[in-house]
């Protein structure tokens, strides 16, 4: 586990050299304070941060072939990778360290791009032929790991985080990089900049399942490799029981696979408690983590500690004030790169920070309510299944009518969702402001551009599924990745720990996407046949339970301990030019008043300008200090 940075210059511009690569390095030393190394020739510079978690001895990075030909940084973990190195010893090939990354870069000499449909893990990564002088790389197919890039005619920077590329665009060119107007209008949307692009103009994301070819003198050229898609089988209840129970378990053993203590985040909710339940019967020793706030209401402790003393493992965990929520904010943005506003994201940034004094992996649930079908939302069909049967112009008629009924009476919102196609109203798990409220707050507001416009092309894609299908690809290709993943690796990575997600494995969606809509929402519940293959496996109090997420007062602190410093900072940051600061004091005062529950427009907003302060104001600095390194590995 890893950060890397990556330079290619097609003029053999002399402001990248060892120590500006040095310099560059050190801003993400947090995703690996173990071990650094780099590499720099006439056109490339690599620099890269570890994080030692197996083959601490022989993992070091930059690596490179026998003949010197292709060297390699490369971000994550390949669970399979002592089978494939044994196919590539098959072959002739001799290694010399028991890495995954030396398995990958050999693969990759053999297969080149077809290594990875071999790949069982997460990764993002870069490899250089230094005799063609082309560089490749890929991310893994969900996403997990983050992969940044910037690209102007004759450079391309390539960056585990984004703050690299802010730094490195200031040295190249002497200018800051610009918000991207259009994506920060998505934003107010989504609550985080929808991929592949990213709060700034010029730089973007590799997406998930996708790989990259950069030729010297040439634009990059970017294509799939892997895309989700539903297979429903014709199976027996049991047999597709049997197959998720199988698949989970075989995924977790791979990702326990460490020479560093691994522990596990444990809520109250049944994929983190799944995940436990396994990895307990690999490593009765297994601690687990969780973090709650002293609300009512706003805590699974307690059901955390009932699983863990059900399940016979150790539980750490802790409380969260609003005092050190608030405290630690502008670090955790300044960490999260982009804007997220998801509030879940702190209390995750917390647990990893009480694992880490314990463990150096952590094992968590995210994915499986993608795979499974795990979303209160996704029960949505089912409940407006009436309106499939009504002529048009009645849907038309109600449709109307919704529109004069007054906000928040009783019928308004199930007749409007029920009179408008999923593909207009369905944008993922969180839709924080509409259209029409959005020229209200947002001072660069462009007519001409739509949210749907970032979800048309998905749509296309599945235009034939079920709408519940529908609406777990959409949140693959945007919650998922846009929020879930990415807040997940960053407050982790914040507090050097690398985070595993069993539940996101390609063996593991194989199985998930036999699952028919009939057995994902059925008796009233979400994931009921995951549910169901959990069973004798989770403790009964959680088999049952109703999704919470990760519950966040966030509601009820910006009427109380919130309240003022919401004030303060719509006052002092200095986003005017792009926010009606007016309305959202209006948005404030009504939800402090209790006339309405505003709370998640607010902090949308609240967390755009405090990311305002920490990358464009430059209020805050968070840089590790300068240490003297070596090139122990120089071209």
């Amino acid at each position: 586990m890893c950060g890397f940075i990556g330079i290619l210059s097609s003029s053999r511009n002399d402001k990248i050299n060892r120590k500006s690569i040095k310099e560059y390095n050190r801003i993400i030393n947090h995703r690996g304070p173990d071990d650094e190394g780099y590499y720099h020739d006439e056109y490339l510079s690599l620099g890269f941060k570890r994080l030692s978690i197996i083959d601490i001895e022989n993992g070091h990075q930059p690596l490179n072939s026998l003949d010197q030909r292709y060297w390699i940084v490369f971000n994550g973990e390949i669970y399979n990778h002592k089978q494939l190195k044994k196919e590539l010893e098959k072959l002739g090939y001799q290694f010399e360290t028991n890495s995954d990354t030396e398995v990958l870069l050999y693969g990759f000499i053999e297969w080149k791009e077809e290594v990875l449909q071999k790949l069982r893990g997460m990764f993002s990564f870069l490899i250089w032929d230094s005799i063609t002088q082309t560089l490749f790389g890929a991310r893994d197919p969900f996403g997990i790991k983050p992969l940044y890039y910037y690209e102007t005619e004759n450079d391309i920077v390539f960056s585990s985080e984004n703050k690299v590329i802010d730094r490195v665009v200031e040295d190249l060119n002497g200018n800051l990089l610009k918000i991207d107007e259009i994506a920060l209008q998505h934003y107010l949307s989504f609550q985080y900049v929808p991929e592949p692009n990213t709060i700034y103009s010029e730089v973007k994301k590799i997406e998930p399942g996708t790989y990259f070819i950069k030729k010297l003198h040439q634009e990059i050229m970017i294509k799939p490799y892997w895309k989700p898609s539903f297979a429903p089988a014709v199976h027996s209840k049991e047999v597709l029981i049997k197959e998720i129970r199988d698949v989970l378990i075989d995924s977790v053993a791979m990702h326990m696979r460490s020479d560093v203590p691994v522990g596990a985040f444990l809520s109250g909710g049944i994929d983190s408690t799944a995940t436990v339940a396994i990895a307990r019967q690999i490593n009765p020793k297994l601690k687990t983590f969780s973090v709650g706030f002293e609300d009512k209401g706003f805590s699974e402790i307690d059901v955390a500690k009932e699983s863990a003393l059900a399940l016979d493992v150790e539980n750490i965990h802790r409380f969260i004030s609003p005092k050190e929520y608030i405290e630690e904010l502008p670090k955790i943005i300044w960490h999260l790169d982009d804007p997220i506003a998801d509030p879940a994201a702190i209390p995750l940034y917390f647990v990893a920070k009480e694992a880490r004094k314990h463990v150096t992996v952590a094992l968590s649930g995210e994915g499986a309510d993608e795979l499974f079908g795990g979303y209160n939302i996704y029960k949505e069909p089912n409940s407006l299944k009436m309106f499939e049967y009504l002529p048009t112009n009645l849907k038309r008629g109600l449709k109307h009518l919704s529109t004069i009924m007054p906000i928040g009476m009783r019928g308004k919102s199930f007749i409007e969702r029920g009179c408008i196609p999923l593909e207009e109203r369905y944008i993922g798990n969180a839709k924080i402001f509409e259209e029409n409220e959005k020229k209200k707050i947002y001072l660069k507001h462009d007519n001409s551009v739509k949210y749907s416009s970032i979800l048309e092309p998905y749509y296309n894609l599945v235009k034939k599924e079920p709408l519940v299908n529908q609406m777990q690809f959409i949140d693959m290709h945007t919650w998922l990745r846009g929020d879930i993943l990415v807040k997940a690796d960053k407050m982790t990575m914040a507090n050097s720990i690398e985070l595993r997600v069993p539940f996101l494995d390609t063996e593991v969606f194989k199985v998930a996407s036999k699952i028919p809509v009939s057995l994902k929402i059925s008796n009233g519940t979400t994931k009921y046949l995951f549910r169901e293959a959990m069973r004798g496996i989770v403790p009964n109090h959680v088999i049952d339970r109703k999704k919470l997420g990760f519950p966040v007062p966030i509601s009820q602190w910006l009427k109380n301990e919130l309240y003022d410093w919401a004030i303060n900072l719509i006052h002092e940051s200095q986003t005017e030019y792009l926010i009606d600061k007016f309305y959202i004091m209006t948005l404030l005062e009504e939800h402090g008043l209790n006339k309405k529950d505003n709370s998640r427009k607010i902090w949308t907003v609240l967390q755009f300008m405090l990311w305002h302060q920490v990358f464009i104001e430059k209020k805050y600095t968070f840089e590790e200090k300068k240490k003297e390194v070596k090139y122990s590995q120089m071209a």
